[in-house]
């Protein structure tokens, strides 16, 4: 059994209760941070921040953790999102959340995937997927969003000195430049930012999809200037000159065609 720092005092407390399920969980599955790193596509420094709370688990890492782990997500996911909604919130969404985070904090053990119930298990079997179906419709309510949005909470890429290098919790905000991160996933290429393979990105347009194309563009060789997240004119020729390269339709809008080559 590891032994853990105290979690700091400030960390909210959705937030602890999901590090404190994350913690169980590698406990329970004898991974050491290093291994954990050799499994998954985090760094060890990355999982020592995320499991000691200096830094937001990001959604991807919890997957990730539950995968090599051999335990079904869902649950962890939904604590996840709760804990994301509140997140620098202070007391704001505590309530929509309580009840929820109360439901999902036992062990991970008991996180399994409802077919390990054995057969003519009866009343206990269909109070757990009762139970599970609730806590997912409580969310979706509650926090006014689905698990859909979460698929949009692209995780913060950070360097070794704990800089926050994307993403993570923050509002993209104009007038910032971004780093880009270099990362191959799925098999695509990411750089931090944005899952988007189909998004159409134009002119006048702004925010984090742009800010991965623009990262995307640049580690082509397509440079736009400042990566910003602003769609402009320099963005614009940039995508031209690319879809040029690539032999793609010469129109400047990144879309479907030109997500699938930038992703390369």
């Amino acid at each position: 059994m590891s032994r853990w720092k105290s979690l700091p005092e400030t960390l909210e407390d959705r937030e602890r209760q999901l590090v404190v399920q994350l913690r169980r969980l590698k406990d329970h599955s004898g991974l050491s941070l290093a291994a954990l790193a050799a499994k998954t596509s985090y760094s060890r420094s990355s999982w020592e921040r995320y499991l000691n709370g200096k830094l937001p688990v990001p959604r991807e890492a919890v997957e990730e953790l539950a995968r090599v782990c051999g335990t079904e997500s869902t649950r962890l996911l939904v604590l996840h999102e709760v804990a994301e909604r509140t997140r620098g919130r202070g007391g704001e969404g505590e309530s929509a959340g309580a009840d929820l985070a109360g439901e999902l904090s036992g062990p991970v053990l008991d996180l399994g995937p409802e077919s390990s119930e054995p057969p003519g298990a009866g009343p206990r079997a269909a109070g757990r997927t009762l139970r599970l179906r609730a806590v997912l419709v409580v969310t979706a309510l509650a926090l006014g969003l689905g698990f859909a949005a979460g698929a949009l909470a692209a995780p913060a890429w950070q360097d070794d000195d704990g800089k926050d290098r994307g993403r993570g919790v923050y509002s993209y905000e104009k007038g910032r430049t971004y780093p880009c991160e270099d990362r191959r996933e799925d098999g695509g290429r990411y750089a931090g930012y944005s899952l988007s393979r189909d998004i159409q990105l134009d002119r006048g347009m702004s925010g984090w999809d742009v800010v991965e194309a623009q990262c995307l563009l640049k580690r082509a060789g397509f440079g736009s200037g400042a990566v910003d997240g602003a769609y402009g004119d320099s963005t614009k020729k940039a995508a031209l000159r690319f879809q040029r390269a690539r032999h793609l339709a010469e129109d400047g809008i990144v879309g479907h065609d030109t997500w699938g080559e930038l992703r390369k």
